[in-house]
């Protein structure tokens, strides 16, 4: 029975390791501008908070061939501590990332906004960025998502509206605040990716309260980090919660630390499952 056991279980480690390599690992150059293919356009945008009772930025990404008599399907790309709506532009090359992708033929179009997830009047990410008002601000970002920043672009840019054509996903605190949002409104987003999440993410049992609502609703929840991130137990915690409750997911631990090479790979990952059929393949099979 024992030699059986270990059968199985080494079999369960090959289908893990399987599924994580049909994941596409980014290949050498992935974030290095092309020439010769098109390219999408970045442009800041101002949408009035109610939430914050004030007038805020976000960043947006239109892909290449921006049309708008057509529908797009959205990605709220969520920023860390110390960032603000330019993070990912400045560390990340989003674009770049997208661009190449679009290139190969490896991702649906998709509009992707970028917002600063500090929800205070002074947003900055200025003096002591882990001041009590500071942090709270990335928790109260959540009312300022929903009621103010996505009708907004709703209202002023050609996209679909609906949950299945909505994904939130994001790096550190912000991977905190996708998983955080993003399950706990499973009627508003399927798509819900965390990349090296922080201390942020809400306890598990508040996190994933119905996990037989979240196995019906959700297309795609996606964990990474680095394997040596000090960050890592909270995603761990989290995958092993998921598994107890049998809630399909992709846990992905790579080589890095709690730095952009992890979440630039995140993102170029991530973004290729959004918005179409999901295979079940790479979905991670949880331990015997």
């Amino acid at each position: 029975m024992k030699a059986l056991y270990l059968f199985f279980a080494m079999m369960a480690s090959c289908f893990i390791a399987v599924a994580q390599q049909q994941l596409l690992q980014a290949t050498p150059g992935f974030d290095v501008p092309r020439t010769g293919i098109s390219h999408g356009t970045i442009d800041t945008i101002s949408y009035s908070s109610l939430t914050v009772g004030t007038t805020r930025k976000a960043t947006i990404y239109l892909p290449p061939g921006y049309n708008k008599k057509k529908k797009y399907p959205v990605l709220y790309l969520l920023h860390g501590i110390g960032g603000d709506e330019k993070e990912w532009l400045n560390g990340g090359s989003p674009q770049v990332i997208l661009d190449n992708l679009y290139a190969e033929g490896k991702i649906q179009p998709m509009i992707v906004v970028m917002p600063n997830g500090r929800a205070m009047k002074d947003d900055r990410a200025t003096g002591n960025i882990m001041a009590a008002d500071k942090v709270q601000a990335f928790a109260d970002f959540e009312q300022d998502l929903l009621n103010d920043l996505i009708p907004f672009i709703e209202k002023q840019y050609a996209v679909l509206t609906d949950q299945q054509n909505r994904a939130i996903a994001g790096l550190s605190m912000g991977g905190g605040q996708a998983l955080n949002f993003g399950l706990g409104h499973p009627e508003r987003f399927a798509w819900v990716g965390g990349f090296s999440s922080a201390p942020n993410t809400k306890r598990l049992e508040q996190l994933v309260p119905d996990p037989l609502e979240l196995k019906r609703t959700l297309k795609l929840l996606w964990i990474s980090c680095g394997d040596n991130d000090n960050l890592i137990s909270f995603s761990k915690r989290t995958h092993d919660y998921l598994c107890e409750k049998s809630v399909p997911h992709i846990y992905y631990i790579e080589p890095g630390v709690h730095d952009f090479k992890v979440w630039k790979n995140g993102l170029y990952m991530f973004s290729q499952l959004l918005f179409k059929p999901v295979e079940p393949t790479v979905f991670t099979v949880c331990s015997m």
